[in-house]
């Protein structure tokens, strides 16, 4: 592996945000720790430990903030970082330099003749948290370390009933915090020398999380700090503070060096198992950024005990930080960029066999809420995304065993669909399209939902539905043939050449030379010029007749294509919302009505090549300002969605699983 270049991300201060934006590290497990590169947290999810505990717990907050202060030899305390304001009143060594270094954190604070480094890793596999500081400059420092804390779910909010103390158990250089019953305890050990803990008990009123407050959300909540541990800091002697609710021999197993080591070791690994073109560059930036999506679900025994009894392992992939879960739309349209873009495949035929798994009519989970065992259903297309990630996964890993194993499943799955099945998802028989729709439900990827109110629900036949059935049922058609089922490829056959020859009928509207986006709807043939469409000639087998491809890439291009990803509604449509922003409502009636989604720049690019085959440089450059954002909002991730007109501010979940592999995955097919 010595031919790999470490990547790496520097951050420039100079700009007026700087100190808000966001940084991301994982475990492998959904757990995270979180924050902004200036120190303070904004967000009910900022914290330096979010443990991914056994359902019916899920993800909890439990390790929330750390004030850090140095003081110097002549007695003076200078801060490194934000502090709540009940913790400290010092003065702020400056921080002049804030990088990411294989995907993980750095900060330089430097200034009063001493430079400090910090740095923060989470051991993969681990609930655990390590921050380790480093003397770069100067004789001596006594580094001083205030945790605090307020206990919760990590979606409660800020607000939520915390305890007038949390109970401890002190002992030099560690401190176990007891928390309620059956959430783990907090355990932390300082490795350092005379390295202590003062008990001074506090707590922090009254604390600000300004984004909650602009997303309409409790923003005012209190932590609680048990006391203080202290270190001396001095030339090679490093001081590090472990947080963690693992027991306190695995805590103690490996020194804070040997972990920090392990990890870049195994970051290294990634790098060197992806495919040559994604080693390098931005691509390898995403290679790591990938890395943060693909877990094991720890808090769903059955699942663990099934696959390990299989000699399998269960996967999944969460669809992005810091709400989400693991979805099964997300995960399909993710898993190629995530697990075979970056040699991952093992990872990628655990992850469908895992979903395989929960099939339930013909269906696959549209989520696993959180703290929950069992998916819930209501979606319309993850189950065709399902026959598209295993076409992917076949192509890459020849994996026969696999899918022989699925071919029942994918089986019941197309009855299913034949014969109709949950929330109005069935083939209408009239014209062998696929249709769906029931009262109170969103069931395609467009599925915001306020309250009852359903803001795009397109019951009928949507577009990209019915390019993905078509899609299916050609895969299917392939599979049962190189199977040597040949009556079962002749029924695929003729279903799939019988929904293409509709879809060319039904779904092509002359008037505005591109694709309905719902026909057969609750009110008529919906004209509005969405991004749905690109799909009918982005998939491995594209529905749409050849001739009519230029047509609609020309439509997407010049109401949708913008640099960040494709808009969900074009400017000139009357329900069109220019900008993401403000409390639930707002953003919800936006989500899908005109809001940029970085998704879709995927599917974009796989159009505009099969258009344009001979223009790989001009489709490598519409990712320009993809690449471009790693250095924004949260570094070395790719945002959920964005305002609908310049400056196309992010908004939505800071790091998306499904944006991060389209990207990745396009930079890859796109590179010379």
């Amino acid at each position: 592996m010595s031919d790999l270049i470490d990547p790496v991300r520097i951050v420039p201060l100079d700009r007026p945000d700087a100190s808000s934006l966001e940084w991301l590290v994982t475990n492998g497990l959904g757990g995270y720790a979180s924050g902004t590169i200036g120190g303070a947290a904004l967000r009910r999810y900022h914290g330096l430990l979010v443990a991914a505990l056994p359902n019916p717990l899920g993800r909890t907050m439990i390790f929330n903030q750390l004030s850090e202060s140095v003081r110097l030899p002549d007695r003076r305390r200078l801060d490194l970082g934000w502090s709540p304001p009940a913790f400290t009143s010092n003065a702020q060594l400056p921080l002049v330099d804030f990088r990411l270094e294989l995907g993980l954190p750095v900060w330089r604070y430097e200034g009063e003749g001493v430079a400090i480094e910090r740095r923060l890793a989470m051991p993969y596999g681990f609930n655990t948290t390590i921050v380790v500081y480093r003397l770069l400059r100067g004789a001596g420092a006594r580094l001083e370390l205030r945790p605090a804390v307020h206990v919760r779910g990590h979606d409660e909010h800020v607000s939520t009933t915390m305890p007038e103390m949390y109970p401890i158990r002190a002992e030099r250089d560690r401190i176990e915090l007891c928390t309620p019953d059956p959430i783990p305890s907090l355990r932390f050990h300082l490795h350092g020398d005379r390295g202590t803990f003062v008990v001074e008990h506090g707590v922090a009123e009254e604390l600000q999380y300004t984004i909650e407050a602009s997303r309409g959300y409790d923003s005012r909540g209190k932590l609680y700090s048990p006391g203080r541990f202290r270190a001396s800091l001095a030339p090679d002697r490093p001081v590090a503070l472990c947080a963690s609710t693992e027991p306190w021999d695995t805590m103690l197993s490996l020194t804070p060096d040997e972990v920090f080591e392990a990890d870049r070791e195994r970051r290294r690994r990634l790098l060197h198992a992806a495919v040559p073109r994604a080693r390098t560059g931005p691509a390898a930036e995403l290679v790591l950024a990938a890395d943060q999506f693909v877990f094991r679900p720890i808090g769903r025994a059955h699942d663990r005990i099934r696959a390990r009894v299989a000699g399998d392992e269960a996967e999944s992939i969460i669809a992005g930080y810091h709400w989400f879960t693991d979805w099964g739309r997300d995960t399909m349209i993710s898993l190629e960029g995530l697990t075979l873009v970056t040699g991952r495949v093992a990872e990628a035929g655990s992850i469908l066999r895992t979903f395989a798994h929960y099939v339930r009519d013909g269906l696959v989970p549209n989520l696993f809420p959180e703290g929950a065992s069992e998916g819930l259903y209501h979606t319309a297309d993850a189950t065709m995304w399902f026959f598209h990630a295993l076409d992917r996964y076949l192509r890459v890993s020849g994996d026969e065993l696999t899918l022989a194993q699925l071919l029942p499943t994918l089986r019941s799955i197309i009855d299913c669909h034949v014969h109709g099945t949950r929330f109005g998802i069935g083939v209408d028989p009239a014209d062998g399209l696929l249709r769906q729709g029931a009262p109170g439900y969103q069931l395609t990827w467009m599925d915001a939902k306020c309250g009852d109110w359903v803001v795009t629900p397109r019951r009928g036949k949507a577009v990209e539905i019915n390019a993905l059935w078509y899609n299916a049922l050609r895969s299917m058609e392939q599979w049962l043939a190189r199977t040597g089922d040949a009556a079962g490829a002749s029924s695929m056959r003729g279903m799939a050449d019988r929904a293409q020859a509709s879809f060319d009928k039904r779904f092509w509207n002359p008037q505005t030379a591109q694709l309905f986006d719902v026909v057969d709807g609750e009110h008529g043939d919906d004209p509005s010029s969405r991004p749905n469409q690109i799909f009918a000639l982005s998939l491995s087998n594209p529905v749409l007749d050849p001739a009519r491809w230029p047509a609609v890439l020309a439509a997407v291009e010049r109401a949708l294509v913008t640099p960040l990803g494709l808009r969900s509604l074009a400017p000139d449509d009357p329900q069109f919302k220019p900008t993401y922003h403000g409390d639930l409502q707002t953003r919800d009636a936006a989500y899908h009505q005109g809001t940029v989604w970085s998704w879709l720049m995927g599917a974009y690019i796989d159009a505009r090549l099969r258009v344009h085959p001979d223009d790989a440089a001009g489709a490598r450059r519409a990712l320009d300002g993809l690449v471009a954002h790693l250095g924004d909002a949260c570094i070395g991730q790719v945002s959920e969605v964005f305002d609908a007109l310049p400056p196309y501010r992010p908004g939505g979940c800071i790091a998306q699983a499904w944006g991060v592999a389209e990207l990745l995955r396009s930079l890859v097919s796109t590179a010379g």
